[in-house]
């Protein structure tokens, strides 16, 4: 048996589906870091934060943002537009393509970028500007074409922080309008044509290699100046021993010749004989070493008259050196003191002539 239903039981019923449907439309859930920009009748009412809101159903109902993003399928980006109730306030990065770009030494280059943005005003995002994210890729895009345009290719390369913090000063001041913060800019990669990379290639070659013979110049330069330098101060040293040995041996020849002068006596005669008798020996020690030279041997006519001196000399106080160790050997009473002196003082001084 069907039970009756009492139009009082059916209004309730179709009031408590009604409620539940407000219910459920006006339960708006929010998300961490999300918001959304709520339209009473068609003008903007409010702003809902994270957390629990309570909407009007059919009266009051959230705007959507239109976004731009791209997909990267292979080589290409692909464009996708999408109309979003939430409005994310984190920060975004926008990778957009490759855009060409003329630097002012008419080099054509492309250049792919990445922009970091951050929505800081909601309804600015949402009634300043109709696409807001193609807005600030555009904006970015001519910005780079600006700053770029005004440089040589190779202060580009040099100069990257440069241009990020151009492009970014420039974007502040439009972006702020949209309630869109500018984070940062930053080039990624420069391509250049295959002709204009090749040149630059056999330029960086050039100059390594300039810079290796520079260096190379350089090493040798200072080992030559190093071993001049060791050669003056060794010939300095050379000519200082030298003229201490060449000072040494005339001390020890005067001291010889007075030794003899002193044994014998010293007139002006016996000075004479005495320098003879030493000029004698002086060539006939000399006499060897001319030999070695040739097959015969030519004796100065000089010679003749010193050897006659020696030998006049020897007849008249038997040798220089008898004379000087009959000398010593009244003072100090050496009984064989010729031999020690031949052996020491005169033969030291004429040998070391």
């Amino acid at each position: 048996m069907d039970l009756p239903i009492s139009p009082g039981l059916l209004i309730s019923l179709i009031i408590v589906v009604i409620g539940i449907v407000i219910i459920s439309k006006g339960l708006v859930i929010v998300r961490q870091s999300e918001v959304m920009v709520v339209e009473r009748l068609g003008s903007f009412n409010r702003v809902l934060e994270s957390g629990i809101n309570i909407i009007v159903p059919f009266i009051e109902q959230p705007r959507a943002i239109t976004m731009l993003r791209y997909r990267k399928m292979g080589e290409e980006y692909q464009a996708i537009t999408t109309d979003e109730i939430r409005i994310d306030r984190r920060e975004t990065v926008m990778d957009f393509p490759g855009q060409p770009v003329v630097t002012t030494d008419n080099v054509t280059v492309r250049i792919n970028g990445a922009l970091y943005y951050q929505i800081i005003d909601p309804k600015r995002a949402v009634y300043e500007v109709v696409n807001m994210s193609q807005a600030v890729e555009v904006l970015a895009k001519t910005t780079l074409r600006s700053v770029v345009g005004k440089m040589e290719l190779d202060k580009l390369f040099e100069s990257r922080a440069e241009v990020n913090n151009e492009i970014q000063a420039a974007m502040e001041e439009p972006a702020s309008k949209w309630g869109v913060k500018i984070s940062r800019v930053e080039v990624q990669d420069i391509a250049m044509p295959e002709e204009v990379e090749t040149a630059m290639r056999l330029q960086m070659a050039a100059e390594r290699k300039r810079r290796a013979t520079v260096t190379e110049a350089e090493g040798e330069k200072s080992a030559a100046i190093a071993m001049a330098q060791g050669q003056r101060e060794s010939s300095i040293l050379n000519a200082q021993g030298d003229k201490e040995s060449a000072i040494l041996r005339a001390q020890g020849e005067q001291e010889s010749i007075k030794l003899v002068l002193n044994a014998i006596g010293d007139s002006e005669e016996n000075k004479r004989t005495v320098v003879g008798y030493l000029l004698g020996q002086s060539y006939i020690k000399g006499l060897p070493n001319m030999a070695k030279d040739g097959e015969r041997v030519f004796v100065p006519y000089e010679s003749s008259a010193l050897l006659g001196s020696m030998g006049m000399f020897r007849e008249l106080a038997g040798s220089p050196e008898d004379a000087v160790g009959e000398h010593l050997k009244h003072r100090t009473g050496n009984t064989n003191p010729s031999n020690s002196f031949r052996s020491g003082v005169v033969g030291g001084g004429i040998s070391g002539s």
